[in-house]
């Protein structure tokens, strides 16, 4: 059970919650300072103050004045109009996440929202109610509000839910649980919407399967340098100390532990005097990928416990600012800097690969680790296979970031794009693991034909896991299944990390 109360939520705790589907409370401290806020919104309405989203129009529309009969109407209305999101739904679990988050926001108690809303919410997490929020349609600012709005619809038993593995109506899915959708009331549509959640949660997954992505690369790669007979002096610590980065010097740290005990490795001079960049520099390459990743927790870790609505109520309803907290900006930067770092991870393994197969690197290795080569092709398409993904990396890391479109009749006039950068950040770290399961399938491969017995004692134990799954290469079959077969395992072993503790990795 984990307790929310507007701060302090780490993405470990994050990960329990949508993963492992651990349930969460209301801090009633927490919960204190929401009904005072609340109660700051009714003494608004009750004085007759003019104040923007609670009894103003919205976006451009803001110095329009609405009657205090209508603002109920002008919440369902705000709802209902921004639920315009587009595209493929995003996956169940960044769904889940936005609702965690959104609660997380709410309980800092800034926002005038009713104590029951964020009781719904906290219903829909602990009951598996899961919005089905369109992945497309969000700026990033005035925060997400197309896919907050499809948060929005389904507490008030509108929109669609997943249920039990089932989408179903929003209202259907209450009603099994025989709880009523909530009425929306003064400023609570606003304060649902206007946030960056959508970008946060899908962010925040990513970051947390890239983390895992970057320590399975350093075994994938340690199985590489057995199968090149690979110079271990490159990761001597005094190599790295005297460059300064403390990360650069962890990679290596664990580089020598995965190789400890080899009998497959070389020493310099032996076989040759240095090896090629994708294997020497892995702890200067991986290590800045560590640096990206260190980098882009630290954001996020701030975003996830953010008040990010507009406007904000303090001093107990005697100050409200209307500001601009939903600006995805910092998300934007952390989920493009994410995807540059993590599109390395690919390009230097797909490098390793190349060096696996070819004839002329391998070290005396099949061409091709063909049983039979020219009458059979081996893993030659591999290499394509990688080849074609880490290509289509580098597209997506073009950053969303530098791009803005004016909206709301260029009252909002410069957006972040951070969803964008977030939902492309999933998708290269989704190829960052298919790239990972070819080095690993062709390094596993490699060292069983140097001898997997030879094998430090550490890798040995990772090259039988993988045999578990994947058989030697005796005969061209299709490599796809491998591959994907790999690729589950990979992502079974990020996902089921952590469940029950709240260590990070690598840190």
């Amino acid at each position: 059970m984990i307790t929310l109360n507007g701060s302090g939520l780490t993405l470990r705790q994050l990960k329990r919650i949508v993963i492992g589907r651990e349930q969460v409370v209301l801090c009633p401290e927490a919960m204190k300072k929401v009904r005072q806020s609340r109660e700051a919104v009714e003494h608004i309405i009750a004085d007759g103050r003019t104040v923007y989203g609670i009894n103003t129009g919205f976006g451009k529309f803001s110095d329009v004045e609405i009657n205090a009969e209508d603002t109920e109407a002008l919440q369902l209305h705000l709802v209902r109009s921004h639920a315009c999101g587009l595209g493929e739904p995003f996956p169940e679990e960044v769904s889940r996440a936005m609702a965690v988050l959104r609660l997380n926001a709410l309980l800092k108690g800034h926002s005038g929202i009713r104590p029951v809303v964020l009781e719904r919410l906290c219903d829909m997490v602990n009951l598996g109610i899961t919005a089905v929020i369109p992945s497309q349609g969000s700026l990033g600012a005035s925060g997400d509000l197309a896919p907050l709005a499809h948060l929005a619809l389904v507490l008030i038993g509108e929109g669609e839910a997943m249920l039990d593995g089932n989408t179903v109506p929003a209202g259907q899915a209450w009603e099994k649980q025989d709880i009523r959708p909530i009425r929306l009331q003064a400023k609570e549509g606003l304060a649902l919407i206007n946030g960056t959640q959508a970008m946060a949660a899908c962010g925040a997954l990513a970051f947390l399967e890239a983390e895992q992505l970057a320590l399975q690369s350093e075994w994938i790669s340690g199985m590489s340098i057995e199968a090149l007979r690979g110079i271990t002096d490159a990761f001597h610590p005094a190599v790295h100390e005297a460059r300064g980065y403390p990360e650069q010097a962890g990679v290596a740290e664990r580089m020598r532990n995965w190789l400890e005990g080899s009998r497959l490795t070389t020493r310099q001079g032996e076989l040759r005097i240095q090896d090629a960049y994708s294997i020497r520099c892995i702890p200067q390459v991986h290590g800045a990928t560590w640096q990206v990743l260190d980098y882009v927790r630290g954001k996020l870790e701030i975003e996830i416990n953010a008040a990010t609505d507009n406007p904000l109520i303090f001093d107990e309803g005697e100050t409200v600012i209307s500001g601009g907290n939903f600006h995805g900006q910092p998300v934007a930067f952390a989920m493009d800097f994410l995807k540059i770092g993590m599109s390395e991870l690919a390009n230097i393994s797909e490098r390793r690969t190349e060096r696996l197969v070819n004839p002329q690197l391998n070290g005396g290795l099949p061409p091709f680790l063909s049983p039979e080569p020219g009458l059979q092709s081996g893993a030659m398409i591999l290499q394509y296979a990688a080849a074609s993904i880490v290509s289509e990396n580098k597209t997506l890391a073009h950053p969303a970031s530098v791009d803005s479109i004016p909206s709301s009749a260029n009252q909002e006039d410069h957006v972040s794009m951070g969803t964008t950068a977030a939902r492309h950040a999933a998708q290269i770290v989704g190829n960052v693991r298919k790239v990972l399961a070819i080095e690993a399938f062709c390094a596993f491969q490699a060292c069983g034909i140097r001898g997997e017995e030879k094998m430090s004692p550490a890798l040995r134990r990772k090259w039988d896991a993988l045999s578990e799954i994947i058989p030697p290469l005796t005969e061209d079959r299709i490599f796809s299944r491998d591959i994907a077969g790999v690729e589950r395992r990979l992502l079974e072993e990020a996902r089921n990390w952590g469940l029950n503790s709240d260590t990070a990795a690598g840190s």
